[in-house]
């Protein structure tokens, strides 16, 4: 079966696209990857509904799930262009969509992107919606790709644990021989130092972790952070954006403005890096011998450093090593999901979520002509 997965984290910086082979249910091969950046316009806005929580109107609304859907549908048809491969050949397609808010604890959530637009563009039957049928079991509604992190990196000799660092971070924990997988959302991953070094020098994100890299540590500002209680509620837990923005920050620190800006980045990646390796240490009683890192913050160098040094004894490496390159896991986890979906089997884990029982995920949007 081939799936294509669409995916667009809480770093909102466009759409992520995976052509992947799955026979009988497990992962192939990945025959194509694509990404479409979002016009400036359209991300600026969906940066500030996520950050910011502005009023906007019906029209606005269904405005943009619209161009969001039509966007999502472009990156689709660019996979199928680059790999060439025609859409007749794909059974599925999973939209994550774009989340502009998620709550939880409260089993609220808001993805956008119009699946419909998607199946009649693509002429490909369409998943989407994949959260809040977990969320109305008493679930998170996420992370839901620990699942197939479990597929995928399951090992039955070591236990591992997989770490996806997007705008949130959040860890699967996969023990060997079979065991229980947890998982849950860390905090911050490269949010707040993408908002950050925005706010500062205009720069989408911090290459290589370089801005960070030349400053200090604020003890004061970490202490003042990491005094936050989502870092000590226990699993399950998810978090989003719309928590940990530069505003949070900014209210548990009164003279932010005075701190020399690289000692500021240099102390939110110690807050990613030191949240990421306290939840580890405090989910598992066998610590995992391996890490497996993937999404954009695998690729901070500054950042991976301060893993190492938080997580002595613990090898860590990007998921590339292990089959499937960091910057596709998500993506290619939905087309997984999508397939999952239309033959009938749950997608969720309760013992990561919280839901009440497992469950099929998401709607089935038709895009082929019956008959």
């Amino acid at each position: 079966m081939l799936s294509i997965g669409l995916m667009s984290g809480t770093s909102a910086d466009g759409i992520d696209a995976a052509l992947a082979e799955f026979v009988d249910g497990r992962f192939v091969a990945l025959h194509g990857s694509a990404h479409l950046d979002y016009p400036a316009s359209l991300r600026a806005r969906l940066l500030e509904l996520s950050l910011e929580q502005p009023l906007l109107s019906l029209r606005e609304f269904t405005t943009l799930d619209a161009a969001i859907g039509e966007q999502f549908a472009r990156a689709a048809q660019a996979l199928l262009h680059t790999a060439g491969v025609p859409a007749q050949r794909v059974r599925v397609i999973g939209s994550h969509g774009q989340t502009v808010f998620h709550d939880g604890p409260a089993g609220l959530t808001l993805q956008l992107g119009d699946p419909n637009r998607i199946a009649a563009l693509t002429g490909i039957d369409t998943v989407a919606d994949f959260r809040r049928r977990d969320l109305a079991l008493g679930g998170q509604g996420a992370p839901l790709v620990p699942a197939f992190h479990a597929a995928l990196f399951g090992d039955d000799a070591e236990t591992r644990c997989v770490l996806n660092i997007g705008g949130i971070a959040n860890i699967s924990l996969l023990p060997h021989a079979g065991g229980t997988v947890s998982g849950f959302d860390t905090g911050p991953g490269n949010g707040l130092l993408d908002e950050w070094i925005a706010h500062c020098q205009g720069l989408p994100f911090d290459r290589d972790g370089a801005f960070a890299a030349s400053g200090r540590v604020h003890p004061e500002l970490l202490a003042a952070l990491l005094d936050d209680p989502y870092f000590a509620r226990r699993a399950p837990k998810s978090t989003g954006r719309d928590y940990f923005r530069l505003d949070w920050v900014r209210a548990r620190h009164a003279e932010l403005a005075a701190l020399p800006p690289a000692d500021v980045q240099a102390t939110l990646c110690e807050l990613t890096a030191v949240t990421i390796a306290d939840a580890v240490r405090a989910a598992s009683a066998a610590p995992p011998q391996r890490m497996l890192v993937c999404g954009g913050g695998g690729r901070n160098g500054f950042l991976m450093q301060r893993l190492r040094a938080h997580l002595p004894g613990l090898t860590l490496a990007l998921s590339d090593e292990h089959g499937l390159a960091a910057e596709w896991i998500e993506a290619t986890a939905f087309a997984w999901l999508a397939m999952r979906t239309v033959a009938g089997l749950p997608g969720n884990l309760p013992s990561v979520t919280g839901a009440s029982a497992p469950a099929v995920l998401g709607g089935l949007y038709p895009g082929r002509k019956p008959g």
